[in-house]
């Protein structure tokens, strides 16, 4: 916590291709070293590929959708009381819920086996719509720990 004040978000400012503010935040996620223009070729190049994929769909709607499928509901947090620490279950907020979807994409988009990044993260904004693949099956994992330690959810903060 600072000792002076609050400190405020910046404004992201909206890409040119779509407006959207969430491919903003996604193309800074993906991007390396500060290469923007390749993270943007490479993040526009696997929308176009995942709308023709489905049919020549909205890819914004599409990547949009996948984001929301791979967002997490409820994290549990480590909570030490009484000299024991206990898994609690706690709702996740909203921007950390988008953070962790872009991490889950983009770690396991990175270990894939296709050719160029633009084909890997496609296939993975595929399969997530799809309802498989190894980012749904992280979202499940974490939503069936939170489920086995419902019986610590009293000890939310």
């Amino acid at each position: 916590m600072p000792r002076r004040g609050h400190i405020s978000k910046r404004e992201i400012i909206p890409d040119s291709v779509y407006n959207s503010k969430l491919v903003t935040r996604f193309m800074n996620c993906l991007m390396y070293s500060g290469k923007k223009s390749i993270a943007s070729r490479i993040l526009y190049n696997a929308i176009e590929k995942l709308s023709k994929h489905n049919n020549n769909e909205n890819g914004l709607e599409l990547f949009k959708k996948a984001i929301d499928m791979a967002k997490p509901i409820v994290e549990v947090r480590s909570k030490r009381i009484g000299g024991a620490n206990y898994q609690v279950p706690i709702e996740v907020k909203p921007d950390r819920a988008i953070a962790l979807a872009f991490r889950w994409i983009l770690g396991f988009s990175r270990s894939r086996k296709e050719k160029s990044m633009a084909d890997r993260l496609s296939a993975e904004f595929a399969e997530i719509l799809k309802n498989t693949g190894a980012t749904m099956k992280k979202r499940d994992e974490v939503h069936r720990m939170a489920e086995a330690n419902k019986a610590f959810a009293h000890y939310r903060v």
